[in-house]
């Protein structure tokens, strides 16, 4: 399962806005190869699941993710963070045992 924190699922929200995405439009999270760590997090919204996919709803908003970046990700919380050190989304992974300096790519 994965989990969107009150703060992030506000963020979706306003980000569907900006790019003028229907409000059922899911937010496609994905795993792919690349990094200092060796995989990074991808991000876009689609309008339609793939066959396949796993889909999640936290806070009114959905999330799909593709059986691979499944195996990567199962437990994630997707948390904005909007303060001094840098706004953005922060991926809290259990399964990540390292992390590059830049808070971008993993690895497991």
């Amino acid at each position: 399962m994965i989990q969107i924190s009150p703060e992030a699922a506000n963020k979706i929200a306003s980000l569907k806005k900006e790019e003028g995405k229907d409000d059922s439009a899911f937010l496609r999270v994905e795993v792919k190869k690349g990094g200092c760590s060796g995989l990074s997090y991808k991000m876009h919204f689609e309008s339609d699941p793939r066959e396949g996919d796993k889909v999640f709803e936290s806070h009114g908003q959905k999330v799909a993710v593709d059986p691979q970046s499944m195996l990567y990700i199962l437990g994630m919380t997707l948390e904005y963070s909007g303060g001094l050190n840098g706004k953005g989304f922060v991926f809290n992974n259990p399964n990540a045992s390292k992390h590059c300096g830049c808070g971008s790519s993993f690895n497991v």
